[in-house]
């Protein structure tokens, strides 16, 4: 407990060590979004979205001095941050410079970032209006782990620490910021209501990724005679489907879990064409077979 303390408001959070920790943030996630192999994994996700950057912007405010130090502290931590993250990653992108087009959102919600810091000082208040201020930050963090816990339960074991640190942070805000118990109690119940019914949604209605493989053609020969299925049905459905838009014939699939099977298209005749897949959360990659 004593370095929770520490951490939302124990630290002399001078400039300097805010221009290091904004520096390190920057690099540290511009490492993510560069390494291949981290893609589609907990750590990759500082790189997409905000839960991350949430928890550096409270313990930012908690450790300012007054109102206008933590609207100029998460103004310029969100400043120097977010466009190394893109800088360091122009030399690995085959983007180049043009990677700083994505750029222009982050630059908006660093500019709204001044507002933000100032206003969320009034939570070292402890009043229940300052658990006001604090929820937009709990349920975009709860929204975090909703799309997360979502792709958990098609990458299992992925996504597990992203989902464990989303549903820790919601718990651990109402805690950590507040000292009148009946916020700390009311807090954690709305916290762990959220956590609760986002896990049971995302069981009853685990992530289905939705897409199509092949067309009719001479290479693959397709049509409502043919068969299509996958060779271990734990990883979704496969079909064909008549798409009225190009007036042809296609192969669907909805996947239903990452990793590697055989997608099989059968011929009237029975001529088997086996063709390996790999399947990723938002792509795939489809191999014919060699004989």
């Amino acid at each position: 407990m004593k370095l929770i303390k520490k951490v939302f408001g124990g630290i002399e959070l001078t400039w300097p060590k805010l221009i290091v920790f904004a520096v390190l943030a920057g690099v540290y996630t511009a490492v993510m979004a560069i390494i291949p192999a981290l893609h589609y994994t907990s750590f990759h996700t500082i790189v997409v979205t905000f839960e991350v950057w949430i928890l550096f912007g409270i313990v930012i405010i908690m450790n300012s001095k007054s109102n206008l130090d933590a609207a100029l502290k998460c103004f310029v931590f969100f400043l120097i941050s977010q466009p190394l993250v893109y800088l360091i990653q122009v030399p690995f992108s085959r983007l180049g410079w043009a990677l700083f087009g994505y750029y222009r959102t982050w630059f908006i919600w660093t500019l709204l970032c001044f507002p933000m810091g100032y206003v969320g000082y009034f939570i070292k208040k402890g009043k229940w209006w300052g658990y006001l201020i604090l929820f937009p930050m709990i349920a975009l963090t709860g929204y975090s782990y909703l799309m997360y816990f979502s792709y958990f339960t098609f990458y299992a074991p992925k996504f597990i620490l992203i989902c464990l640190f989303c549903a820790a942070m919601m718990l651990l805000y109402p805690v950590a910021l507040f000292e009148n118990k009946t916020i700390r109690t009311v807090g954690l119940i709305i916290s762990g209501v959220i956590i609760v019914a986002v896990t049971v949604v995302g069981i009853l209605n685990p992530y289905v990724y939705h897409t199509q493989f092949m067309s009719n053609s001479e290479e693959h020969p397709i049509d409502d005679t043919y068969r299509v299925y996958l060779e271990d049905e734990r990883y979704g459905d496969a079909g064909i489907l008549y798409v009225d838009s190009i007036e042809d014939y296609m192969v669907y699939a909805d996947l239903k879990k990452a990793g590697k099977t055989a997608l099989i298209v059968e011929s009237p005749t029975g001529e088997r064409t086996v063709y390996d897949l790999t399947i990723e959360i938002d792509t795939y990659d489809c191999v014919k077979r060699e004989n």
